[in-house]
């Protein structure tokens, strides 16, 4: 899946092992994007949200519905409130993304890992299935 992007946008990346592009979207200065799958116990989803930041990859919030296992906040990184229907949101967590990119093995499709940026949604489990990726934020020539 792959969108034109103009040549001082930067690209949002899925790469697989074998170097395959699966997915390339552009990404502003300032657009984010998440992460999203669900939790491999409680089936809810969960979400990771990033924004393109001065040409860095910047993790700035997550969403969790719940304390279910491996869940929680981390006192001094970012800000836990209530999302109002009994989970929470870390804002303000601010963490560069080392190297723009990070590796991700990809969940069955009960995990069901996708992309979400505005109202798209775009299965990496439906594209790479229990296979690592890597996710990145691939900047233009002149950056």
């Amino acid at each position: 899946m792959s969108q034109a992007a103009a040549a001082d946008e930067a690209l949002l990346e899925v790469v697989g092992t074998d170097g395959e592009r699966l997915v390339s979207l552009p990404v502003a200065e300032g657009e984010g994007w998440c992460l999203e799958w669900n939790h491999s116990v409680e089936g809810f989803p969960v979400l990771d949200c990033y924004r393109h930041r001065d040409g860095r990859m910047v993790l700035v919030r997550s969403h969790l519905p719940d304390f279910a296992a491996g869940l929680d906040h981390i006192p001094g990184r970012g800000r836990q409130v209530s999302d109002g229907e009994g989970g929470y949101w870390i804002e303000a967590i601010d963490e560069p993304v080392p190297g723009n990119a990070y590796r991700l093995r990809v969940g069955s499709m009960r995990v069901d890992h996708r992309l979400v940026i505005d109202d798209t949604r775009i299965s990496l489990s439906s594209l790479a299935e229990n296979q690592r990726v890597t996710i990145r934020l691939s900047l233009p020539p002149n950056q």
